[in-house]
């Protein structure tokens, strides 16, 4: 366990150390983070957890040598920039850097900070498949189901000022990449209730507190487009695709530059809030839609030249009966830790590529993950039924499953309690920490 310092503290303390390896950066600092240090411990990897405080539950991990503060890339990303580089600069060797949200991976890719190693794709590439419009682009051309969706005129960046998007890089003023359609249209073709969503998360998140927001009438829609256009972000309508709870699939994979990719298929059995929530039970997808998946999204990932880490979400489609793309998460993301017990150690993959050790995957394995923080909540449901069975349960309570082969968990691990510890003073104390995850 690390204590969390200050960034001159951390900086000092690094000055300090000696590694006989690369360490990792990890940041942020919290679910995904520590599951990536977890994953990177199995080859005894240095990791150096970085946040803009101390509330997130990984620098409390046994899997974490030191902990400190830097610059939130949100509030100045040159400052981040110095600030990582000046730690960097104290190592005996270039660290690997692995940004856990999509801020985080922004500002690595923008900055390109001196002395780090950046195991993923060149920001051009990045922003081809974070933004939608691009994604979606790129899934028409491939026959990639995916669904139907409208850029909102409103808040184009022509009307609005705000950051064009590759396509509108690539087209010129205004773009010559999706149709934009005024908001009223879309709601006439699409109906309602209908979905809005962001081209890029983050900012929408900055804004209005999440990533995605269904509108039940015409009156919330132009309440929703207007408060985008306000703060310059380009927003899609999309339809409310009717999908079948429990039967989202993921691709989680590891694409080298060169060679095979490391995969597993993953199936968010459950959703907290149901329906639009995070996962908090996944398992492991096999059959003939599980492949489909694989191959569908590794499609999307070839034609955009994506290397690196990245999880490609599909909804069950239960009317077209398909499988539709959702969104490419191009990082590490809260169940990591699913694939990495399946026999896929998709951080220690990228990790091994970067500092030019080999990795070989395991045969992967049936194995499920549980989000119990998250989880304890979807009991509380009503209409919800434990999908968990008796030995699920008597195996995470008594602390087996650490020793199984088929179960995971997100944080509480009986052999690296502080994490728990530190989610419970932030779900139920006087704590806060805001992540997405």
């Amino acid at each position: 366990m690390a204590t969390f310092r200050s960034f001159e503290g951390l900086r000092d303390a690094l000055a300090d150390a000696e590694f006989d390896r690369p360490p990792a950066i990890v940041c942020n600092a919290h679910i995904t983070g520590l599951s990536v240090a977890r994953a990177l411990q199995a080859r005894d990897v240095p990791v150096i957890a970085i946040d803009r405080n101390e509330k997130g539950v990984a620098p409390y991990s046994d899997a974490v040598d030191f902990a400190g503060r830097v610059t939130y890339p949100l509030d100045d990303e040159a400052g981040f920039c110095e600030d990582v580089e000046a730690l960097a600069a104290e190592l005996d060797h270039e660290p690997v850097a692995f940004g856990c949200m999509d801020e985080w991976v922004h500002a690595f890719s923008r900055t390109e900070p001196e002395g780090v190693v950046l195991p993923f794709a060149e920001r051009a590439t990045i922003d081809r498949v974070l933004d939608k419009e691009s994604l979606y682009t790129v899934a028409e051309e491939l026959g990639v189901p995916y669904p139907e969706t409208y850029r909102i005129a409103e808040t184009d960046p022509t009307e609005t000022g705000g950051e064009q998007g590759p396509a509108g890089r690539e087209g010129g003023p205004g773009g010559e990449g999706r149709e934009s359609i005024p908001a009223a249209e879309a709601a006439e073709r699409l109906g309602f209730p209908l979905v809005v969503k962001p081209a890029l998360k983050r900012k929408f998140a900055e804004a209005v507190g999440t990533n995605v927001i269904e509108v039940a009438d015409e009156a919330e829609f132009e309440d929703v487009v207007a408060n985008a256009a306000a703060e310059g972000v380009r927003v899609m309508a999309q339809e409310k695709v009717p999908a079948v709870q429990g039967e989202d699939c993921s691709l989680a994979s590891y694409v080298p530059e060169s060679g095979d990719a490391v995969s597993f298929v993953g199936n968010a059995r459950v959703r907290y809030p149901l329906g639009y929530g995070t996962s908090c039970v996944v398992r492991r997808a096999t059959g003939e839609d599980a492949r489909e998946v694989e191959e569908n999204a590794l499609a999307v990932l070839d034609e955009t030249g994506y290397y690196g880490i990245s999880e490609a979400e599909f909804l069950y489609d239960g009317d077209r009966e398909q499988y539709a793309l959702i969104d490419v998460n191009t990082r590490p993301w809260k169940w990591i830790s699913l694939p990495v017990q399946a026999g896929a150690n998709l951080p220690l993959a990228a990790y091994s590529d970067a500092v030019g050790e080999d990795y070989e995957a395991d045969e992967v394995r049936d194995a499920s993950w549980v989000y119990l923080a998250d989880y304890l909540k979807a009991l509380g449901t009503e209409g919800f039924a434990d999908v968990l069975s008796r030995d699920d349960w008597l195996s995470l309570m008594s602390g087996d499953f650490e020793a199984s082969a088929d179960l995971t968990t997100g944080v509480y691990r009986p052999s690296d309690p502080a994490p728990a510890y530190q989610l419970l003073t932030t779900e139920f104390g006087t704590q806060e920490y805001y992540c997405s995850c």
